[in-house]
């Protein structure tokens, strides 16, 4: 057990380093250098991986509050509802990612087409709502989470040293889980339909223009690059979105949950956070000069 919680702290302390600097640059990129309209998006993104790491592993977070005079059960609420809310905008955002690159790289005889002109308008309107949206949305785990007491008593499922989920009605759990299933099934199905069309695009691509550029002016495309590396995200989030559906979904319906499986579970929710922001910076050109110079 002690292993797998040395793991966990290493990949946490990986993955919060990680998008701390990408942030950093992302910042440096949004103030000086002519950014792209989807840096606001990955910008925001990685800001939200920071805090679902630190946050959804319990880990840092925790220490951090334990030196506020503040009382537990607060903590324990804030700290879950804040793993919620930034779980929640991590599949809307690389969803919005993976519609605005798809809209970006649409040809001008499409129906998305129209929606370039005004993307940027869209996309603060869009990254509003989301925010607002899980700040509701999530708002159920505030009554869900507390400070733990004993479990023989009140059956509670102890995920941490001082915080446990209490047992609420089948029907509001059942609701509540419904919800928010119903909410990502269905951003996973927009990311694999836009993830569908980008890939027709870029291979309609390279066949009509086969004859007119070489193959190295291709792959050396930004767009083309842009594209690829938001493909890698979106099918490296949909893998692990489904191992991590399975595992918390079966331990909360079940109402079991063991020490290890939770460990596991930390883990595989913090694969994407800390993967995706490795991806971006050594597929990103701009990145790359950045720190060449």
């Amino acid at each position: 057990m002690s292993s797998l919680e040395n793991i966990l702290h290493f990949q946490a302390g990986l993955g919060v380093l990680a998008n701390m600097f990408l942030l950093l640059l992302y910042i440096f990129i949004i103030l000086g250098h002519r950014p792209k309209p989807m840096d606001l998006i990955s910008c925001q993104l990685t800001f939200i991986h920071i805090m679902m790491i630190l946050a959804g592993g319990n880990i840092w977070l925790a220490d951090i509050f334990e030196s506020l005079n503040i009382e537990n059960d607060i903590k324990c609420k804030t700290t879950f509802y804040i793993s919620r809310v930034m779980r929640g905008l991590s599949i809307c955002n690389t969803c919005l990612l993976s519609v605005f690159q798809a809209i970006t790289i649409s040809p001008s005889i499409s129906l998305l087409a129209k929606f370039k002109h005004k993307l940027k308008k869209y996309m603060i309107n869009a990254l509003f709502y989301i925010w607002v949206f899980n700040l509701s949305v999530s708002s159920d785990s505030i009554l869900s989470v507390g400070s733990f007491t004993n479990v023989s008593e009140t059956k509670q499922i102890k995920v941490t040293k001082t915080c446990s989920l209490f047992p609420v009605n089948y029907f509001i759990r059942g609701l509540s889980f419904t919800l928010s299933s119903s909410r990502d099934v269905f951003l996973v199905g927009v990311m694999l339909n836009t993830s569908t069309y980008m890939i027709i695009i870029l291979r309609r691509h390279q066949r009509r223009f086969r004859y007119l550029h070489s193959i190295t002016h291709l792959r050396a495309s930004p767009e083309k690059k842009a594209t690829q590396t938001i493909l890698l995200l979106v099918v490296f989030f949909v893998v692990m979105y489904w191992v991590d559906f399975i595992i918390s979904s079966t331990s909360v319906l079940l109402w079991v949950y063991d020490p290890i499986v939770l460990t596991i579970q930390k883990f595989v929710a913090n694969v994407y956070p800390t993967i995706t922001p490795l991806v971006q910076i050594s597929s990103d050109k701009r990145i790359i000069n950045v720190l060449k110079n």
